[in-house]
């Protein structure tokens, strides 16, 4: 047997069949109504002529109800609300840090050149003892009110 091969009928082929026998079900069910719906139409006009009955004459027709497939009930998911997150509005701010990670000095975005002359500034007055660094730090505006 080649690698990779199924033996017995594939999955379109079982489709194929169930959809057949579902089309020979459904004929079926139409054929019994059709019959139904003929035999007593026979059996009303055989009572008719004989007349003996106590009803009158007439006897009821028994119908037989052809059940048909309910369309299934689907019910919508409810919607879940979601809730937008509140913006928080930031700004971009230089900050000057020492070795050891601690802020030093901070600068507005605009003032880049005054936090590059204090980062200076510190270089040159621990003179190599410890290393300062300049970063690009955004932080949350906190709003007066």
């Amino acid at each position: 047997m080649a690698r990779g091969k199924k033996s017995g009928p594939t999955r379109m082929d079982l489709r194929r069949q169930a959809e057949a026998v579902e089309g020979r079900e459904a004929e079926e069910e139409v054929e019994e109504a059709d019959e139904a719906e003929e035999e007593p139409d026979e059996e009303a006009e055989a009572d008719e002529g004989e007349g003996g009955d106590d009803e009158g004459g007439k006897k009821k027709k028994k119908k037989i109800a052809v059940k048909k497939k309910a369309a299934p009930m689907v019910k919508k998911a409810a919607t879940k609300r979601v809730r937008t997150a509140k913006e928080v509005r930031q700004r971009a701010v230089w900050v000057v840090f020492d070795n050891s990670s601690k802020e030093i000095g901070a600068f507005n975005f605009n003032q880049k050149k005054e936090a590059e002359s204090f980062l200076e500034k510190k270089i040159q007055e621990k003179e190599g003892k410890s290393t300062f660094y300049m970063n690009l730090v955004k932080r949350e505006i906190k709003e007066e009110k």
